[in-house]
């Protein structure tokens, strides 16, 4: 296969082979308006709508349930999720699930929204006790025994491609950190991304979700190789986040060029409403490309940030209680990640940075960890981003903790292209403190 160059040569004990996973997805601007006709295909008679009371407000949520009364579909709505969801939230949502004894669902919202309702509808289908389907080595890693109900994900932000993925994410209270749970039964049966939804965002929640997006090209392209992830008993068992491959490869780059021309547009000026869609279709792409790879350690570093915050309340968002999203602890832990995994596939990470629209050309294999970080954190003072984690209110003394809770994410720290160790993931905490 010509598009298998040196980093996917097969090992002795690695897979041989890479499952591709296409989602169902309809992109352009008004497709909302398909939500009826979409559900009636898939058999759907009585929905439960899931979104939060931000978003409930908005045009989207209206344009949703006209098609489906146009349609004479019977819904009920839930407008209870939690921006970054917990354990106690998904449970609430699996009892409106379980009780309404709906046949579909349909999400309206970011991926906050879109993760609780692939949790609701899981465990109203196959009730468990919580931590049952929860990834190991925090849950217990079970498997999903089988399909689950029909799905319409329609994203209202453009970054967490979270319509074309089978994981949700939550912050177990417990642990004070993020986990989740992964399967490819999780993914949305169809997904509705209407770019028209980003008109009235505001930049901060176009930036940190365009960071998420950013983030999940660049670890689908750094991810350790297919090749060298241990072969599954069977080709049913290969997980989801199978390591990079061509595919993954392919959708990655084509994500991380959008990003590069369109993220700083899209953030500073509300009226761009080119750069704006681009950036949706770039985070459905990011999406579906780390959605057939994985993510590695700036997100498994991210959930213990999200976890560990203590007083920093990001713009934009609800202030209720102290709160840093998803796509910023993403990639305030980015560039000290890429000067640290660059020595295990430089020309992949010269390839990421020439793509974000680095200028390369002189740049040697040894430089490639600083120019991709130095790339990222130029996109990161275009958008006036915080400069690193003691931006958002974390020190020298949190390291400890932060080390304790991004250790039990092992499913993503093992997807990264250089093995990592608790000193060596200190050391990371602590590069990613400042940058400027």
């Amino acid at each position: 296969m010509g598009c298998c160059h040196h980093y996917f040569a097969q090992t002795a004990d690695g897979d041989t082979a890479f499952t591709i996973d296409a989602s169902t997805l309809t992109f352009g601007a008004g497709c909302l308006r398909e939500a009826g006709d979409q559900a009636r295909a898939l058999g759907m008679k009585k929905i439960g709508i899931f979104t939060d009371k931000s978003v409930r407000r908005l045009p989207p949520v209206t344009t949703v349930t006209n098609s489906l009364q146009a349609a004479s579909i019977d819904f009920a709505i839930y407008d209870e999720v939690k921006v970054e969801p917990t354990d106690q939230s998904f449970t609430a949502a699996a009892r409106f699930a379980a009780e309404g004894r709906f046949d579909g669902y349909i999400s309206i919202g970011g991926g906050s929204v879109i993760d609780t309702c692939k949790a609701a509808n899981l465990y109203a289908t196959y009730p468990a006790d919580f931590l049952t389907y929860v990834n190991a080595p925090v849950g217990g890693g079970q498997p999903i025994p089988g399909p689950i109900k029909p799905h319409i994900a329609c994203p209202t932000t453009c970054g967490t491609g979270s319509e074309a993925t089978g994981i949700a994410i939550f912050d177990l209270l417990a642990m004070k950190a993020k986990t989740g749970i992964q399967s490819r039964r999780l993914k949305p049966t169809t997904g509705l991304v209407d770019p028209e939804v980003t008109r009235t965002l505001p930049s901060t929640i176009v930036a940190s979700t365009g960071f998420d997006a950013m983030s999940h090209a660049l670890e689908t392209l750094t991810d350790i190789s297919y090749a060298r992830r241990a072969r599954p008993a069977s080709g049913t068992q290969r997980p989801p986040s199978q390591g990079a491959n061509p595919f993954s490869d392919m959708v990655a780059f084509e994500a991380l060029n959008l990003v590069g021309k369109y993220l700083v547009r899209a953030v500073n000026d509300p009226a761009d409403q080119e750069a704006r869609a681009e950036m949706m279709y770039a985070a459905t792409l990011a999406g579906i490309a780390f959605g057939n790879a994985g993510c590695h350690l700036p997100h498994g570093m991210s959930y213990a940030v999200s976890g560990l915050v203590r007083e920093y309340r990001a713009p934009h968002y609800p202030h209720h209680e102290p709160f840093v999203p998803h796509g910023m602890a993403v990639v305030l832990n980015a560039p000290a990640v890429y000067r640290f995994t660059a020595s295990a596939c430089p020309d992949r990470h010269l390839d990421a940075a020439r793509h974000l629209g680095a200028d390369v050309r002189d740049a040697t294999l040894a430089d490639a960890g600083e120019v991709l970080a130095g790339q990222i954190v130029k996109f990161m003072q275009a958008t006036k981003f915080p400069g690193g984690l003691n931006a958002i209110g974390f020190s020298e003394r949190d390291v400890d903790a932060l080390v304790d809770g991004a250790w039990p994410q092992q499913r993503v720290l093992k997807n990264a292209p250089r093995a990592v160790n608790r000193d060596e993931l200190r050391e990371l905490f602590r590069g990613a403190m400042a940058y400027w």
